[in-house]
């Protein structure tokens, strides 16, 4: 697999958050190689968006990078979980899009190494457990997607997309019934 080209990147961000998905999310690492099919994303609008960690230009350590090209990799720790993001936007305009669902495709039985369960549909159905299960951690933060080791590759094109309400951003005002949540269809591994 090939990552994705830089202009795949140069999309409004709510287009990419619809974009991103069937898209094949891979992370080589020396353990073994993981990948799977992105089924769920949320878009993050940066200086307008009460969810987004850079509203209001909020410009710190840890959102430093969504102020860079599209295509980095943002990393942050929510609770005790690594999420992972997809900077987006022109430089200077602070946008992400959280990974929230993988379907598994290469590596299960490392994935299910690294996060054991008894069910495969809870092994990735969640920003954090498909960071656990794929090895992906916070010293990911400010890579690029362009190239190995954890790079987007292409994959398939979505038969139905269903969009909605971001989950879990209960304290951001009216930004937490923005429809900024988008996901396949029917697929197993949307997180619940």
């Amino acid at each position: 697999m090939q990552p994705l080209p830089e202009t795949f990147y140069d999309q409004p961000t709510l287009e990419l958050a619809r974009s991103l998905l069937g898209c094949v999310l891979v992370n080589e690492t020396e353990e073994g190689n993981t990948s799977g099919y992105i089924v769920e994303t949320e878009a993050y609008l940066g200086a307008t968006d009460r969810a987004a960690h850079s509203f209001q230009n909020r410009r710190t350590k840890r959102t430093e990078i969504m102020f860079g090209k599209a295509g980095m990799v943002y990393t942050y720790t929510m609770h005790t979980h690594c999420l992972v993001n997809v900077v987006s936007g022109e430089i200077g305009q602070p946008e992400a899009v959280l990974i929230r669902a993988v379907e598994p495709k290469q590596g299960l039985h490392l994935m299910e190494k690294r996060r054991p369960v008894t069910k495969i549909e809870n092994l990735t159905s969640g920003p954090g457990k498909l960071t656990k299960a794929m090895g992906i951690s916070t010293a990911d933060y400010g890579r690029s997607f362009l190239e190995p080791p954890l790079y987007i590759a292409e994959g398939f094109t979505p038969d139905s997309i269903t969009q909605g309400k971001r989950i879990g951003i209960h304290n951001s005002g009216e930004a937490k019934d923005y429809p900024y949540r988008f996901w396949i269809t029917g697929n197993k591994f949307v997180s619940k």
